[in-house]
């Protein structure tokens, strides 16, 4: 026997699913919209040489080709800039996670005076804009005779960056006090209990600080511009924009979009691997006190 479904009832399910369709269906927008960009560069890279400004534009490539690619590496030393963005990106990342944990465990575990002042001190310093101190922190460098080298642009990550500090010490906050206070019992110290203890439960949070700084070294552009003077030591933020001067015959722009797909592509596959922890340390990490 069939149920008997209220007519009231019945507008109310409708009502329900055209409101859901029409929520994804503005999602797809939106992300079409925001994606668009990605999907040019994509496309533009794909293209042969002279059917870039076709009017109308074409979307799909036809045919597409990928000898734009191998002659980003004839125009610029790709690799050498990879390797330094690489080695800049990987010891920043390395400076920013374990400084940050460092300073964000003292602010969540101890308890000493001054402590919520402090913490709210080194907030603040997010408040400062950036062109402020270009000034003064190029000339801190020139007198420490780092201009040129890479220490400008790794160094200052192993100070603990406020937002990493903010970020982690919240989410150290989420961990149950009572495993610390076993820890002790069983004679274990500070050291050990941040290292085997409160780390190991952190890596959702440790995964975001990582893909953040990562990202952020990674698209770089200013600073290596202020303080690398040698083209063999320029980053690939910078250096990829030799690819608009490589050649003055050069007018196409898909070999430079073929430069920056293979520029985005690290990030990318990096945010891809690391998606899970990224979106659970967002997630988790929660505003307590």
């Amino acid at each position: 026997m069939a149920s008997y479904v209220s007519p009231r009832r019945s507008r109310r399910q409708f009502q329900r699913t055209i409101g859901t369709i029409l929520v994804y269906a503005a999602l797809c927008i939106l992300g079409l919209t925001v994606a668009m960009p990605f999907l040019w560069t994509l496309t533009t890279s794909l293209k042969q040489s002279g059917t870039t400004y076709v009017f109308p534009p074409e979307w799909i490539p036809n045919p597409p080709t990928l000898r734009n690619f191998p002659r980003v590496f004839d125009l610029v030393p790709f690799w050498t800039y990879f390797r330094n963005s690489l080695i800049v990106s990987t010891i920043a990342v390395f400076g920013e996670v374990l400084s940050a944990s460092l300073v964000a465990y003292g602010f969540a575990r101890f308890r000493f005076p001054g402590r919520n002042v402090l913490f709210i001190l080194v907030l603040a310093t997010m408040m400062i804009p950036y062109p402020v101190t270009i000034v003064p922190s190029f000339i801190l460098f020139r007198q420490l005779g780092w201009i040129d080298t890479f220490l400008p642009l790794t160094v200052p990550a192993f100070l603990g960056p406020a937002f990493s500090v903010f970020l982690l010490r919240q989410f150290f906050l989420t961990i149950n006090r009572e495993l610390d206070d076993a820890a002790k019992l069983d004679g274990a110290s500070e050291i050990r209990i941040f290292w085997e203890i409160i780390l190991p439960l952190s890596k959702p949070a440790l995964a975001t600080i990582a893909v953040i700084s990562f990202v952020a070294n990674w698209n770089d552009f200013l600073n290596p511009l202020i303080y690398l003077n040698d083209s063999d030591k320029f980053t690939l933020a910078l250096g990829i924009n030799f690819l608009r001067q490589a050649r003055t015959n050069i007018t196409d722009p898909a070999v430079q979009m073929a430069g920056a797909i293979l520029y985005v592509l690290p990030p990318v596959v990096l945010l891809f691997a690391a998606q899970r922890y990224f979106v659970e340390g967002i997630v988790t990490t929660g505003m307590k006190e």
